[in-house]
């Protein structure tokens, strides 16, 4: 099973548009390698491939993903990409679906929950349903992934609820303090290949009960929320005013962040995805990067491929 990702950013990409932020001028600057928006792709031969997620930056990400593009000799109109699978309906998990637009037979996979939202935006029509199979996903049950003309991929997902918070542009105030976030706004996702060879996708997390962690424990290979090093750092850094918990995102540091929530679970590769603009690991010799490092931890970026063998 083969892994590339095509975006280790949160939302809004590193930098962020109109972000000055000493990190994001450093990657101005050229001093810090530059990220797009959080996405994976995923093989099970190396030819037909499924988004996990499916970022605002796509079309660029395809652009600079030689295996994602038509290839030489194909059709006219034609895609290694056979569909996506998407682990809510934010923004930066979504919007990348209008990329796909012009006409190709895709498969796209979500919850019930997140299908509907989608159907309830007309936007998201341009997804031509004569060519776009939209196909919900149940939680905890196993979903083989199938080619557009129903043919087994080889691979086979297993989506599974996480702590987190419903999609901002869905928030709603009149509905308590939760903002209307119902059980499996938030998921993750685990992947498994015809071999057995398996991994966890989770872009998004806000903390990890003692279930989620027996869930990962021993795990050849992990994607982890990686959006913040510190809860209050954009509020600290005079960038935001929204806590990391309030954004329904884990932090790295401190006794209830993910390094040490991770410690003692024998995961074999950790990988972080979802990083923030403010976030110090993304500078490659912060103390951040190298207390991560030391940790066991691995810091995605754009172009980085994972090879899983049976």
């Amino acid at each position: 099973m083969r892994i590339q990702v095509l975006g280790a950013a949160a939302g809004g990409g590193y930098p962020q548009w109109n972000c000055n932020h000493p990190n994001s001028r450093k990657a101005r600057n050229g001093e810090a390698q530059a990220r797009t928006q959080s996405s994976i792709a995923v093989s099970a031969d190396g030819t037909h491939w499924f988004l996990c997620n499916a970022s605002p930056d796509l079309r660029r990400q395809i652009e600079l993903t030689p295996a994602l593009q038509p290839p030489a000799g194909g059709a006219l109109r034609c895609s290694p990409i056979q569909g996506a699978v998407l682990t809510n309906a934010d923004v930066d998990h979504v919007a990348g679906l209008l990329n796909l637009r012009e006409s190709q037979p895709l498969s796209l996979y979500g919850t019930q929950r997140v299908l509907d939202v989608l159907a309830a935006n007309s936007i998201f029509n341009v997804l031509n349903p004569q060519f776009v199979r939209r196909v919900p996903m149940q939680l905890e049950s196993p979903l083989a992934l199938q080619l557009p003309d129903g043919s087994p991929a080889g691979l086979e997902v297993v989506p599974f609820a996480v702590p987190g918070k419903v999609a901002l542009w869905l928030e709603d105030p009149a509905r308590g303090k939760n903002l209307g976030t119902e059980a499996g706004d938030t998921i993750a996702l685990e992947v498994r290949a015809a071999g057995g060879e398996h991994f966890y996708y989770v872009p998004g997390c806000a903390e990890l009960p003692a279930t989620l962690a027996e869930r990962l424990r021993g795990a050849p290979l992990v994607f982890f929320d990686g959006t913040l090093w510190q809860d209050d750092e954009m509020i600290r850094d005079g960038v935001g005013v929204k806590t990391g918990a309030r954004m329904g995102h884990i932090s790295l540091s401190g006794p209830n962040g993910t390094l040490q929530a991770f410690a003692g679970l024998d995961v074999a590769r950790k990988i972080l995805i979802h990083i923030n603009t403010t976030n110090p690991v993304l500078l490659e010799h912060s103390p951040e990067r190298r207390e991560v490092e030391q940790a066991g931890w691995e810091v995605s970026y754009d172009g980085m491929v994972i090879e899983l063998t049976p």
